[in-house]
């Protein structure tokens, strides 16, 4: 019974913390809400990347136990330009071989994991996605030793491994 118990907190807590993650979301308004409240909901972003046009863009990733990775754009004014999931089917289409490992990064967000197998010369990048029946699915971007997208691919694993 000793072990139940902080196993159950340990649950709730993660279950408490989604749901103060999803309000946050839904609090945050494009065109109305402000850098001040994005920092404010979501706190300080895990990198910062300056646009051409003045603007900045936050990630705000859940990996490696989530599947989402939020991208907040906020305009030169402080205004919310927009606050995207970027973990989508559209944007892993975009992913091309050549692609250096910074444009996926500013695409995708952080990564889950990085592995690097040195046999194959290769190094493998990987985003969690929402599971499928009894099993963990991935999606993987691989990159040469320059640091280039040589292909992608789809990974799953029983849940649990």
């Amino acid at each position: 019974m000793k072990r139940l118990i902080p196993l159950l907190l340990g649950a709730l807590a993660m279950l408490g913390l989604a749901a103060c993650d999803a309000v946050n979301m839904n609090d945050l308004k494009p065109g109305v809400s402000t850098g001040y409240d994005v920092r404010d909901k979501l706190g300080k972003p895990g990198i910062e990347w300056r646009n051409d046009d003045g603007s900045v863009t936050w990630e705000y990733t859940r990996q490696p136990e989530g599947t989402e990775c939020f991208m907040a754009t906020i305009g030169p004014d402080n205004v919310l330009k927009s606050l995207e999931n970027v973990l989508t089917p559209q944007n892993f289409a975009r992913v091309q071989p050549g692609w250096t490992r910074d444009q996926v990064r500013r695409l995708l967000g952080k990564p889950r994991s990085v592995q690097k197998f040195a046999m194959k010369r290769e190094e493998v990048w990987d985003w969690r996605l929402p599971p499928e029946f009894s099993a963990d699915v991935f999606f993987n971007i691989h990159f040469d030793e320059a640091g280039v997208v040589t292909g992608t691919s789809r990974s799953t694993q029983p849940k649990g491994s």
